[in-house]
């Protein structure tokens, strides 16, 4: 199966989401993850690109996030993703998350401006971008698991 080509920038979190209906966070509103450690649970507030043009902006022109924030790109339904880092001011670290929250794949410090596509190498269900670094800094590992902390989810 030949992966499905999505440009989009800055670090994406891939989660097990299916949307939090039209009754969810306004675009730039900051909501609450949580990422389950080897040592303990990481707790984050991200902002969420749901529509098609939030995702292609993504985390564009950014000067910089806060050490606990980021962007969560939900993707429904799930599948492979690649992204880039186009107009991306900052290093990101992308973590691609499956379906079932767990965390396939994390491409530490992407290069700002980079066409260099960053794929998923699974199907996802969701792709969260921190600043660069902040996965490792915080202890984010592969098969750590992510949780949305909106009881929603």
């Amino acid at each position: 199966m030949k992966p499905a080509k999505f440009i989009l920038a800055p670090i994406v979190l891939m989660l097990s989401v299916s949307g939090c209906g039209k009754d969810g966070p306004k675009p730039g509103e900051r909501v609450p993850i949580v990422v389950a450690t080897a040592k303990g649970d990481v707790k984050l507030r991200v902002e969420v690109a749901r529509t098609e043009e939030e995702q292609a902006r993504g985390l564009m022109f950014r000067k910089s996030l806060p050490d606990d924030g980021g962007m969560i790109f939900p993707l429904n339904p799930p599948r492979f993703a690649n992204f880039w880092m186009r107009n991306t001011l900052i290093p990101l670290d992308m973590i691609f998350v499956r379906s079932d929250g767990s965390i396939a794949r994390i491409e530490p410090e992407t290069v700002p401006h980079s066409l260099t596509q960053v794929p998923s190498g699974e199907v996802v269900g969701a792709v969260l971008e921190l600043a660069g670094g902040r996965a490792a800094a915080l202890g984010i590992n592969e098969g750590d698991v992510v949780r949305w902390q909106d009881g929603k989810h």
